[in-house]
């Protein structure tokens, strides 16, 4: 993990702390179980794992599925998909680094492709629970059987993230203020609007599929003066623990729409941590 430049420093503070639990508490709580299976799920606690021992419906923590503390994450649910765990999701990677063999094509052509096959929609409306985390091989799979999948903008990033590596190029992920993007390392790339530097080396594109019309490289005005945090994906997989001795939870997917949330309730958590010390400057 590392701070992206392009940024204000963040504080991390007590009130930041005890507002972020505050929050977690409030938003983060799951609701009902539903019935039909999409994976290998249990419950501990009232919140969703996988069987990586993964919690699918919290973000921060070591367990959680983006390892946030306050000012660091690691978004570890990547690694489901990468090394040895490597699935349909790296493969179409491949298939498109077979296919495009300039890497700025290429970085185009599977951004173009997350982007015109996933909807934006909130985890509440499409699973009940305020947050639930997908990875990049379960969205390709829904992809692969319904021609478009649903996420928000962790899955989006998480999703370009893997295939970026799959066909390889090298890609991380960012944290903004309220938001998620995915970014991808193509130094001469022309028609990027900004570059960031990543663990002091610059070249890095910001790569946004959630917009029906964003192109590659558009990073929005707001992100471009404020604290951002970046991980570069490594193509490590994350041991698979297997699920412990407990009845198996099943999620089940409604894209029927309905009241919730524009933001991710973790995401929603990032924002006042960086609202705390902006306004703390004044």
């Amino acid at each position: 993990m590392a701070h992206l430049q392009c940024r204000s420093k963040l504080i991390y503070t007590r009130l930041a702390r005890v507002l972020l639990c505050s929050l977690a508490l409030i938003l983060l709580c799951p609701l009902a179980v539903l019935s039909a299976p999409t994976g290998n799920f249990y419950l501990e606690g009232g919140e969703v794992f996988d069987d990586w021992d993964i919690c699918r419906t919290r973000a921060y923590g070591e367990d959680g599925f983006f390892r946030f503390d306050g000012y660091s994450f690691e978004p570890v649910i990547a690694a489901q998909s990468l090394g040895f765990n490597a699935d349909v999701a790296y493969q179409r990677g491949i298939e498109f680094e077979r296919q495009y063999p300039d890497q700025a094509q290429r970085a185009e052509a599977i951004f173009t492709y997350v982007r015109d096959r996933v909807r934006y929609m909130s985890d509440r409306s499409q699973f009940g629970y305020n947050e639930f985390a997908v990875n990049a091989d379960e969205l390709m799979s829904v992809v692969d059987r319904d021609g478009v999948a649903y996420g928000d903008c962790e899955d989006y990033a998480v999703l370009l993230g893997v295939m970026y590596v799959g066909a390889g190029l090298r890609s991380g992920v960012v944290l903004a203020p309220g938001h998620a993007a995915a970014l991808v390392y193509l130094p001469d790339y022309p028609y990027a609007n900004r570059f960031l530097t990543l663990h002091g080396e610059p070249g890095w594109v910001w790569a946004e599929a959630t917009g029906g019309n964003n192109p590659l490289g558009w990073m929005p005005d707001e992100y471009m003066r404020t604290e951002l945090l970046g991980y570069e994906l490594q193509d490590v997989g994350l041991q698979r623990e297997g699920l412990p001795d407990k009845p198996v939870t099943t999620i089940t997917r409604d894209t029927g729409g309905g009241f919730a949330l524009p933001i991710s309730p973790f995401l929603l958590v990032v924002f006042v941590l960086w609202l705390i010390p902006a306004l703390a400057r004044r």
